[in-house]
């Protein structure tokens, strides 16, 4: 079901499609979804946060599978790209605007936990950073949390130009996009590594 629901959401995106398409898509009757969802929202926040799951496992699993900074580094990339390949209408979503009020009460539970799973991922990134400080192969002088964010912002803003000029860069660079994006991932790890890489 969560395949059909994501091609319909990235054609038309999530205002146009209905619960008939969805139903439709998904094989489903109208009557059977509203079982299970309350509405279309519903079902977005459950995919978001089932995709952003799988996120919080490919970078954890960097983590806990390489040994140095760089190859932890390289793993994570590896994990964003895989994530976007797989997900790319939610690769998009994650980067816009978030819930982060919790205090009123007007917010599903899947925001919140979504909102929790990607502070888990600021988390493992935070442990990553401290490491690589620690072992000397980073910066000392990085500010953590800016730090997290602006590698968010330059790695999935990578990805997504990768994405969406693949033909260009193959014609007027002569590159693949595995071969570009491993440039680019290259540079952005020189600008924070105590070497420069």
């Amino acid at each position: 079901m969560a395949s059909a629901e994501s091609v319909l959401f990235m054609e038309r995106g999530i205002a146009a499609t209905s619960m008939d398409d969805i139903a439709k898509a998904a094989g489903y009757s109208k009557a059977t979804l509203y079982v299970y969802f309350e509405n279309k929202e519903e079902i977005v926040g459950i995919l978001v946060l089932d995709s952003m799951k799988k996120l919080y496992h490919y970078i954890a699993s960097a983590l806990e599978q390489q040994q140095t900074t760089k190859e932890q580094y390289n793993f994570i990339c590896r994990g964003l790209v895989q994530y976007q390949e797989e997900f790319p209408f939610y690769f998009k979503m994650v980067l816009d605007k978030i819930n982060i009020d919790f205090e009123s009460h007007d917010y599903l539970p899947e925001e919140k936990e979504t909102y929790q799973i990607g502070e888990g991922i600021n988390e493992k990134i935070k442990e990553f950073l401290i490491s690589g400080i620690d072992k000397s192969d980073l910066r000392s002088d990085l500010k953590i949390m800016p730090t997290i964010f602006v590698f968010w912002g330059m790695l999935s803003g990578l990805i997504q130009l990768t994405e969406n000029k693949e033909e260009y860069i193959k014609k007027a660079m002569g590159l693949s996009k595995v071969q570009f994006l491993e440039h680019g991932f290259h540079m952005l790890y020189c600008s924070i590594t105590d070497s420069g890489e």
